[in-house]
């Protein structure tokens, strides 16, 4: 027997993704960046400064990661049509978390090798445009910051262009120490050298992004369920006498999703099994989206599937 037969089980599903909610904090988000990369990119070139580079590519990544954020949003969100997509284009926002940190790592690698190309060279920085940019660049990622932080602990699509834009606010700090420093001392290597140091600060909290995105794609179980903490907490509900084939994964943020095989001593305690289960699994490891079968102990064939 299926949880998803009627016996005053309720299975709505009204729930607001994590990445829907914060669609808009995106688009604002996306505005501000878009704007500050083109004046940093402008500033950058004529100024000579890798430091500021370095930031207007990471403002590069933030545009077309933010870009990416929301196109994902919107078409999850627009997935209802589910002919051959059982489970919608949820995945979509996953992808996206994945290629932001694709995207970062591209930008970090690049900064550092030009780091190193620069290193020795003699190039001056014309610090009162570049200073004024970085100042500017300061403040929007500061608005960004603010927009994307609640959103971030809720959603990994928001999590990956929260990642960018307080990489990109770490940026602006640095250039802005580099400026100063180069208007104090004259030293030349300082600009292309907090460059380096960008490039190599985002690379832990990027990794951390892409593991987490690849952890949702290959389908294993969240970090906060021990499965066998879950069969055995499974196993000892009344009317329980086994538990097989039990699968837990993360569809996309906020939405775990888990399948089981109960088998009971008593078919007529299939109704209040199943009950019991749910109430479990959503009030103690938040999966509302469970799919279980109740199997009388007689029945043979289903516990082996060895996958």
């Amino acid at each position: 027997m299926s949880g998803d037969h009627a016996h005053a089980h309720s299975h709505g599903h009204d729930h607001v993704r994590a990445g829907e909610r914060h669609a808009g904090r995106l688009a604002g988000a996306f505005a501000i960046v878009v704007g500050v990369l083109v004046i940093e990119l402008v500033v950058g070139i004529l100024g000579h400064s890798l430091a500021l580079l370095s930031d207007a590519g990471h403002m590069a990544t933030d545009a077309l990661g933010l870009g990416m954020a929301i196109a994902a949003i919107q078409l999850a969100s627009r997935g209802t049509d589910r002919s051959g997509r059982s489970f919608g284009l949820y995945r979509l926002e996953i992808l996206a978390a994945l290629a932001n940190a694709v995207l970062l790592f591209a930008v970090a690698g690049f900064v550092v090798v030009e780091a190193f190309a620069r290193i020795g060279n003699r190039e001056t920085l014309d610090t009162g445009p570049v200073l004024v940019a970085a100042v500017i660049g300061l403040v929007a990622n500061l608005a960004g910051f603010w927009l994307l932080r609640p959103g971030a602990a809720e959603s990994v699509n928001v999590r990956g262009a929260y990642l960018e834009v307080l990489a990109d606010l770490v940026g602006s700090i640095g250039v802005i120490v580099a400026v100063v420093m180069f208007w104090i001392t004259g030293w030349q290597w300082v600009d292309p050298l907090v460059g380096a140091a960008l490039g190599v600060w985002i690379l832990p909290r990027t990794w951390r992004l892409a593991s987490e995105a690849v952890r949702v794609l290959v389908q294993a179980a969240p970090e906060n369920v021990d499965l066998a903490v879950l069969a055995g907490d499974l196993g000892r509900l009344p009317g329980v006498v086994d538990v097989h084939d039990l699968h837990v994964w993360t569809l996309t943020s906020e939405m775990d999703v888990a399948t089981a095989h109960l088998v009971v001593a008593d078919v007529d305690q299939s109704h209040a099994v199943l009950d019991r289960a749910r109430e479990l699994l959503t009030d103690h490891y938040g999966i509302t989206h469970a799919t279980l079968q109740v199997e009388p102990t007689d029945h043979i064939g289903c516990d082996d599937v060895s996958w």
